[in-house]
């Protein structure tokens, strides 16, 4: 399996190899070694469809038996075009697709065992965490974005059966679920928000809801691709109480009026800071990571100085760039005011140097404190690397520590903060108060 993309399609991915698992087929760690290879593509951008359509020929010149699936199944004539010799090509979350194109293309022995599955599924990521997709597609028309067009629209799955794969998953070692979908705040929309039988009780199809009885289950609850509905405002009591991670990851994309009406996005920009500070007065360890787009069509010098003073103000803790790219079948296409390209690198730069600043200010500002963070991995040296309850993986900071040798991948420990960068974290596992003197009476005791 050659997975690419978001998190979203990595989830896809997994959903595909549980179900050829459960079938008895086996995972190959390499091109020789396998009958088939599947290609979960991306196709957001014209340079992830590049990336995909590279992906598909690596897999045929190392294999040559191959089944495309996912973003960039919906253009199956230009992959045909390229790569006649495909096996087969289904479109995303297809799983019964890809797995049937699986059967055809390598069947079955008749004597293989069908019990090779854990409960929690086969995982592509660590043991200790886990994605958890509640919704496909998106009801959403932002210009840049066609992503409706992949995946069509909102489609909400049951509660009952997200916390049942949820339990599953916290029982096989997750001990952080990241909740992920196209817009998570929409969740449930599609069922006017209606109840399941849950526990005894019920459980609404609801954002809020839903964070909260998954709060309830032990592990960190991480809330990604979170759309600034009213209704946020009512899940950041939940992160006080500690029953969601005070994190929140929410696409801005923008902060011009002018640039997010022709994005075809909420352009109440000076609502949204108000409801930042809020949600730090009733959280005040909150972390806002957010995504923006420098160089749309039509952004103007005056746009981009009005995003940076928004940055000024709104101090967002973790944030991206990506520099405005065509993507064929997007509205803005057809936009004016194309911003060339060297004006778009010297807005990237402008633009990354004062999150920079912004990001290393408020790290900065935690040395001296005691975080809890979650271990990723635990070198021989005695070091080891986490992440603190404001960083999410691969796409956050991440906390190094110093002797760390004791812990274990998965583990959460308080960790005393010693120094910052403009990305990441520092530090030493704190000790518990008191260990020092229980160990010297330990000491005694044994001499005794």
């Amino acid at each position: 399996m050659v997975s690419l993309g978001c998190p979203k399609a990595l989830v896809d991915s997994e959903r595909i190899l549980t179900k050829l698992r459960a079938d008895g087929y086996q995972m190959s760690p390499d091109y020789a070694g396998a009958d088939v290879v599947l290609v979960n593509t991306c196709g957001f951008l014209d340079s992830a469809k590049e990336e995909s359509l590279g992906a598909i020929g690596e897999a045929i010149a190392e294999n040559g038996r191959v089944i495309v699936t996912g973003c960039m199944g919906k253009e199956a004539e230009l992959i045909r075009a390229r790569f006649p010799e495909v096996l087969a090509i289904t479109g995303a979350a297809q799983y019964e697709d890809v797995v049937g194109a699986v059967h055809v293309a390598a069947p079955i022995p008749p004597s293989a065992y069908l019990n090779l599955v854990p409960d929690a599924g086969l995982k592509l990521t660590p043991r200790h965490y886990s994605y958890l997709k509640i919704s496909e597609g998106c009801n959403h028309r932002c210009a840049f974005c066609i992503i409706p067009s992949l995946r069509g629209d909102l489609v909400s799955r049951r509660p009952d059966a997200i916390l049942r794969e949820a339990e599953k998953l916290v029982a096989a070692g997750t001990r952080e679920l990241l909740v992920i979908s196209q817009d998570t705040s929409a969740y449930g929309v599609d069922l006017k928000h209606a109840s399941w039988p849950w526990k005894g009780g019920e459980v609404r199809a609801h954002m809020t809801d839903l964070a909260r009885e998954l709060g309830k289950l032990g592990a960190w609850v991480r809330l990604h691709y979170v759309y600034p509905y009213p209704h946020v405002d009512k899940v950041v009591p939940l992160m006080a109480e500690g029953l969601v991670l005070p994190y929140l990851d929410i696409p801005f994309q923008h902060a011009s009026p002018t640039v997010l009406k022709a994005m075809k996005r909420p352009a109440n920009e000076a609502k949204v800071l108000e409801r930042i500070r809020g949600w730090r007065e009733i959280c005040p360890d909150i972390a806002i990571r957010s995504t923006f787009i420098v160089g749309f069509p039509g952004e103007t010098d005056a746009d981009f100085d009005y995003l940076l003073e928004w940055l000024d103000e709104a101090q967002l803790d973790r944030v991206g760039a990506f520099k405005f790219e065509p993507v064929s079948g997007a509205a803005a296409n057809d936009l004016p005011g194309v911003v060339p390209e060297a004006v778009k690198e010297e807005r990237y730069a402008r633009f990354m140097e004062k999150t920079a600043a912004i990001s290393a200010a408020r790290l900065e500002a935690k040395i001296g404190r005691t975080l809890d963070v979650i271990i990723d991995a635990v070198d021989p040296e005695g070091g080891a690397t986490g992440r603190s309850q404001a960083d999410a993986p691969e796409i956050d900071g991440e906390v190094h520590l110093r002797d760390a040798g004791h812990l274990q991948q998965g583990d959460i420990v308080p960790v005393l903060v010693e120094d910052a960068d403009e990305h990441d974290l520092y530090g030493v596992p704190a000790r518990a108060p008191g260990t020092a003197g229980l160990r010297r009476l330990a000491v005694r005791a044994r001499l005794g």
